[in-house]
């Protein structure tokens, strides 16, 4: 098959896929601010980034498979427009119960990502899926990375709440420009119905053992992923670091090692090597908690493990994507909303653990805690390994007999 992707169009949706991650991200050095804000303790406050990651898994549950049964580019306007609406009532939300929809109905519509990166591996040829999905990954990556900086730096001007406003306004003229520049999507050939489309995605789980196993990495991985950045604004913005929104937000900057991650993964996934990236990435992972550990003796220290994590966890996720679209591009809405459903959960589950339990032990808990979820992906991988070697030493003895 013939690549239909243009530069011009990869790019395109890289940004848009930028700045609709970017929606999810803007909350986390804004979380203490928040809270002093609406008068909501510390140890839940995590609940910001879980109501978040809830919305999130509703829309990879319900709305990703419509990629699957309508045209991509009406999806996609529909969920920047309604994201939009999103951030606008989350930046005018006085109280603790209305943020929490709101910040659930941004995550809703920030599913939208994952539009794009089935869109993009159902056109790439198949030698090129993966450096095509890596590209727009790297996109998701720098999303990340300017939220977190532009965040800090709009809430020390005006206010955390004048982020989620500014970006309502982005939103809008980003759908502006996709509806006048992205081509109308390929007519889907087969169209179940919408009902049979969900218990479909639901089903994966159960047959699809790839899914199974590539999802429990997401879970874990994004789970490390969130104890991380959800929980860092606390000992950086407390005394002695006592850290300013901007300067919690220039930390985000270690997201470039994410971004070279993203590429290079795809890259190698494409070459056959997606399992040794995985065990040598999860190494990298566990390793990582501890110079994080460091924060409060060196910032310099700090910033290498961040790097190292960041750069870990994107070459995970991206060799994840790579090895379930292989080969199976008319059901890639489908696979990966039921994979990114995994990544929704770990990142939740991530926050409010590690929000739970610094508030109760400290910031050297907390990296206790990533570290043993790091681990136990790392022991999940070496034990798939041998469950591979056994299962090819098996069947090299049935073909000697």
């Amino acid at each position: 098959m013939r690549s239909v992707l243009t530069r011009w169009t990869t790019l395109l949706l890289a940004i848009t896929s930028a700045m609709a991650v970017a929606t999810v991200y803007f909350a986390q050095p804004l979380l203490e601010s928040m809270a002093v804000d609406l008068g909501v303790a510390q140890q839940r406050i995590g609940w910001v980034v879980g109501a978040t990651q809830a919305g999130y898994a509703l829309g990879l549950l319900l709305i990703v498979p419509l990629g699957d049964l309508i045209d991509r580019k009406r999806l996609l306007l529909g969920q920047l427009l309604c994201s939009a609406l999103a951030l606008i009532g989350v930046g005018l939300a006085h109280n603790w119960p209305l943020l929490l929809v709101t910040l659930a109905a941004t995550g809703l519509m920030a599913v939208m990502v994952q539009v794009m990166v089935a869109h993009v591996a159902s056109l790439a040829a198949p030698g090129q899926q993966g450096r095509a999905v890596g590209t727009v990954t790297s996109g998701v990556v720098l999303g990340i990375l300017l939220a977190r900086l532009v965040s800090g730096g709009l809430a020390d001007l005006a206010g955390w709440r004048s982020v989620y406003l500014v970006a309502a306004g982005l939103l809008m003229l980003l759908a502006l420009v996709l509806w006048r520049c992205l081509p109308a999507g390929q007519p889907v050939a087969l169209r179940p119905g919408y009902r049979a489309l969900i218990v479909a995605q639901f089903s994966l789980y159960r047959h699809d053992r790839l899914l199974r196993q590539r999802g429990l990495f997401g879970v874990l991985i994004f789970a490390a992923f969130s104890v991380l950045w959800s929980a860092m604004v606390m000992p950086l913005s407390a005394a002695p670091l006592a850290l300013s929104h901007s300067e919690i937000g220039l930390f985000g900057i270690a997201g470039v090692a994410g971004t070279l991650a993203a590429g290079r993964a795809g890259r190698l996934a494409d070459q056959g090597l997606g399992e040794r990236t995985t065990g040598l990435a999860l190494a990298l992972l566990t390793l990582s908690w501890l110079p994080t550990a460091f924060v409060g003796h060196s910032l310099t220290v700090f910033v290498l493990g961040v790097l190292m994590l960041d750069f870990a966890v994107q070459a995970v996720h991206v060799t994840n994507q790579s090895l379930l679209l292989a080969g199976r591009r008319a059901m890639a809405s489908r696979l990966i909303g039921a994979y990114m459903g995994c990544y929704s959960l770990g990142s939740g589950l991530g926050a409010v653990l590690a929000s739970w339990v610094f508030a109760r032990w400290g910031w050297a808990a907390v990296c206790g805690l990533g570290m043993v979820i790091s681990a136990v992906a790392l022991g999940y991988w070496l034990w798939l390994g041998r469950a591979r070697a056994a299962e090819a030493a098996l069947q090299c003895s049935g073909q000697n007999l």
